[in-house]
């Protein structure tokens, strides 16, 4: 079954961005599943023959390390993930490699930590090197390097969700496609046979976020609200989502063809500039302003500057130019933007009229 407005964005989709999470690379046994690894290289190369660019997000390094090991299970130990990963991300690539070259298609690795987004510079340089192997037909699969990144290994769902949102605004994918192990988002518990997956998400409110927390304990459940987060940072720069089952039979193709697949979270309003992306999604604010009721509402409603009469205090060490994040009085992050002034400086003029600050 297609759906018109699901027609509409993915045929203006004309670079996509797809994340492939673990569980869906591998077997029950925690080893590489190279039949699937086939199936989504055929896939790929389908959508690349209609004309698109992809860029393939891809966890699996530690399954690909515990196949080519031979191990029984999955260590636990951070030092030994860190090195079966090392391993298992040659036989990673090698695996997309080898599919893409049936079709005359060449594999690209990308290794990224989180500081080579935060920085504008290597921010730049990245997203260059993408542009650059998109134009000449590669297929670049990104990973965070997980030989280095030890908030990735440490935790169940690492950050693959979040680093395929950022390499949408990076690139300005219009589609995010993030393929899981479950079909979608529900309206209710997965394992209750009453659930249904929602087709389409207009706004994700707090009632969604709520969807992927458990009832009692208000933790997350699974790692859907990792998705959920993603979805945040690419609906807010102006691109869709789109969550869906990774194991399900050209998965790909059917949400390219504007098949109702999995779960759609809808745009929030035009897409907004490189820069703005860069600033409010990768770079790592440097300090905060906390800012006065009248400066909060010029900020939410007009998109004004920040003026100094209305910040109220400051926090952190920065220098002029710096990424800083703005809150209201009341904690809540407001918008990030580069400042004119460092924070010693800030503390000088803080609360005054700007006529005043030339003299001061």
């Amino acid at each position: 079954m297609t759906d018109l407005v699901r027609q509409e964005i993915d045929t203006a989709a004309r670079r996509i961005i797809v994340k492939v999470g673990t569980r869906v690379l591998t077997r029950d046994d925690g080893m590489l599943d190279r039949d699937r690894i086939q199936n989504l290289a055929e896939q790929i190369n389908t959508l690349l023959d209609q004309g698109r660019q992809i860029v393939l997000v891809s966890s699996g390094a530690v399954g690909a390390g515990i196949s080519q090991l031979g191990l029984r299970e999955r260590p636990k130990d951070l030092a030994h993930l860190q090195a079966v990963a090392a391993i298992g991300q040659t036989n990673l690539i090698e695996a997309y490699d080898q599919n893409f070259r049936r079709h005359g298609r060449h594999a690209a690795q990308i290794l990224l930590t989180a500081d080579d987004l935060k920085d504008r510079a290597r921010y730049l340089n990245v997203r260059n090197t993408l542009l650059r192997l998109l134009e000449i037909g590669a297929v670049p699969i990104v990973n965070e390097n997980d030989t280095v990144a030890i908030e990735e290994l440490a935790t169940t769902f690492g950050d693959n969700d979040r680093l395929a949102a950022l390499m949408t605004n990076v690139v300005q994918a219009q589609l995010l496609v993030i393929l899981s192990d479950v079909d979608g988002l529900y309206d209710g518990d997965p394992n209750d046979a009453n659930s249904k997956i929602i087709s389409t998400v207009g706004a994700l409110d707090e009632s969604i976020f709520a969807l992927a927390r458990d009832s009692k304990s208000g933790l997350s459940k699974g790692g859907m609200a990792s998705k959920l987060q993603a979805a945040r940072i690419a609906t807010t720069a102006g691109e869709s989502v789109v969550v869906a089952a990774g194991r399900r039979p050209n998965t790909l193709i059917d949400i390219a063809a504007g098949e109702v697949v999995g779960t759609l979270f809808l745009a929030q309003g035009k897409a907004i500039s490189p820069f703005k992306r860069w600033i409010g999604f990768s770079a790592q604010p440097q300090g905060t302003l906390i800012v006065d009721s009248g400066a909060a509402r010029a900020i939410r409603q007009q998109g004004s500057s920040l003026l100094a009469i209305g910040i109220v205090s400051t926090t952190g060490t920065y220098a002029k130019g710096d990424v800083v994040a703005i809150h209201d009085e009341d904690s809540r992050e407001l918008a990030r933007g580069l400042t004119n002034y460092s924070s010693s400086e800030i503390e000088k003029i803080k609360g005054l009229r700007s006529e005043s600050i030339g003299e001061l």
